[in-house]
């Protein structure tokens, strides 16, 4: 497991000298593209490999998925998150913004906000 791998080799004494500027997710890629490399994958396809893994996809059912794999789906959705988020020190942050959103266009009803003759 190329995580498990990476936070080994952050964490031990003999290499923290020279990994502490390197962040765990360039060990975590760097770790991914050598086992790649040592399977016989091209860079290309090792890189396409690791892009899809750090991707999520909105139409995974993430209810299907066992506990390591959705941990490591919500920690790339943290790290997204984090990145994008706007905070109060940003030069471009705004505290109330008002948003109008046009009715012109047709919206759009699901299934589960349909009244039915069921009462629950």
């Amino acid at each position: 497991d190329c995580s498990l791998a990476a936070e080994q080799l952050k964490n031990n004494p003999r290499h923290k000298a020279y990994l502490e500027g390197v962040s765990l997710h360039q060990l975590q890629k760097l770790c991914t593209l050598l086992k790649g490399h040592l399977g016989g994958e091209s860079l290309a396809e090792s890189l396409e490999k690791f892009q899809q893994e750090e991707t999520i996809d909105p139409e995974e059912d993430l209810n299907k998925l066992d506990d390591k794999e959705l941990a490591k789906r919500k920690s790339i959705m943290d790290e997204l998150f984090e990145k994008n988020r706007k905070k109060k020190d940003d030069p471009d942050f705004i505290y109330d913004i008002e948003v109008e959103f046009p009715q012109d266009e047709q919206l759009e009803s699901c299934g589960w906000d349909v009244e039915s003759g069921e009462e629950m």
